[in-house]
């Protein structure tokens, strides 16, 4: 367990010491945030300050952990490899989307087919290399859909090359969706940063449970067929503790924002954890408010469409205003009680997505 309060303390103390000098470096260099001109009028008081910050997140993540296996010598897994990679690769795209924006010097980055290409070249390489290196003849990925572990639903039932397809399929939808709900959630100070030092702490717990319940040690038919789920608590501390220390200067007022290097970079961390710890459907209640944030959006694109072509091109809209959270903000809440009930809500959800995954091991 070493390696997992040494990632930790590693990352939180290289995001809290390193966002405070990448503040200074983005303020110098002019690397500012560009505000939506239709959003809240409050907003407007954040235009110019530093963005980019999830560069210091993924830095602070990948560094914990590479500090962690040096220090006490311990081998790292394709497993922590890979969730990594999907991090770090996303979060490039991610990047890329952030710094278009300053270099044109506007609020829009990447087109959407530009964003979407990228995050698929990236998923489709994960997804392929996770269903190699067998190890005891478990793979880090499972063909199978998992809820709190394999169920029995088999992508790869219909043959080799048919089970591949749509496992890439399923990951690429997986990654997409839980990188650009922490997209949508990122939209207030400290709101995404909070709830996902949430919901990686709750992978820390299931993964160190399943190490201790693992088939390799335990005879047991309770046990988990997972690869390495120990480096996967490593992982998911390291990149804990880097939340924890970027959320120091990104509460309200939000001195830097993390911008889509983060929240997508984030978002795909969840989604290689749930993939590799065999909880993939448990996501759904775990990011609970990253899925009310995503519904939300698309309830309001799809009901505006329906409403302009039946009522002469002048659609209307469920919301006030999406991300959700605007809305609220748009009603009279302020900013910093949106993001405190918000926080309540990813809390009661990650207590609930805990509870059905030990309630599931008492019950088998």
């Amino acid at each position: 367990m070493k390696l997992i309060l040494i990632g930790a303390l590693v990352a939180l103390a290289a995001s809290l010491v390193g966002t405070r000098y990448f503040i200074s470096l983005a303020r110098r260099h002019g690397w500012g945030q560009f505000v939506r001109d239709d959003g809240p009028t409050s907003h407007h008081t954040k235009r110019g300050t530093p963005q980019m910050g999830g560069i210091v997140i993924i830095t602070g993540s990948v560094g914990g952990y590479a500090l962690a296996h040096l220090l006490t010598w311990a081998a790292p897994t394709v497993s922590g490899l890979l969730v990594l990679f999907l991090m770090v690769g996303i979060g490039f795209v991610g990047f890329l989307d952030d710094w278009t924006k300053i270099s044109r010097e506007r609020s829009l980055g990447l087109r959407s087919v530009e964003k979407l290409a990228g995050q698929t070249v990236v998923a489709v390489v994960f997804a392929i290399l996770a269903t190699r290196f067998a190890r005891g003849g478990i793979t880090p990925a499972s063909y199978r859909i998992s809820f709190v572990r394999d169920t029995w639903f088999d992508l790869a039932v219909h043959g080799t090359v048919i089970g591949v397809v749509l496992f890439v399929l399923w990951a690429n939808l997986m990654i997409a969706g839980t990188s650009n709900g922490v997209n949508l959630t990122d939209g207030l100070d400290g709101q995404a940063s909070g709830a996902c030092a949430m919901v990686f702490g709750a992978y820390v717990l299931i993964s160190v449970w399943q190490f201790n319940q693992n088939c390799r040690f335990v005879s047991s038919t309770k046990c988990y067929d997972v690869r390495d789920p120990l480096d996967l608590a490593v992982v998911a501390a390291c990149v804990m503790g880097a939340c924890f220390g970027f959320l120091w200067w990104n509460a309200s007022p939000a001195q830097i924002f993390m911008g889509d290097t983060g929240s997508l970079g984030l978002g795909a961390a969840l989604a290689g954890l749930a993939i590799m710890t065999r909880t993939e459907l448990l996501m759904i209640v775990l990011g609970g408010l990253f899925v009310f944030e995503t519904v939300t959006v698309i309830l309001q694109v799809g009901y505006f469409k329906a409403t302009k072509r039946t009522n002469g091109g002048v659609g209307k809209r469920l919301f006030k205003m999406t991300p959700i959270h605007h809305s609220f903000e748009m009603v009279g809440w302020e900013q910093v009680t949106v993001t405190i009930r918000f926080w309540i809500i990813c809390g009661l959800c990650v207590a609930a997505g805990l509870g059905l995954f030990y309630a599931e091991w008492v019950v088998v």
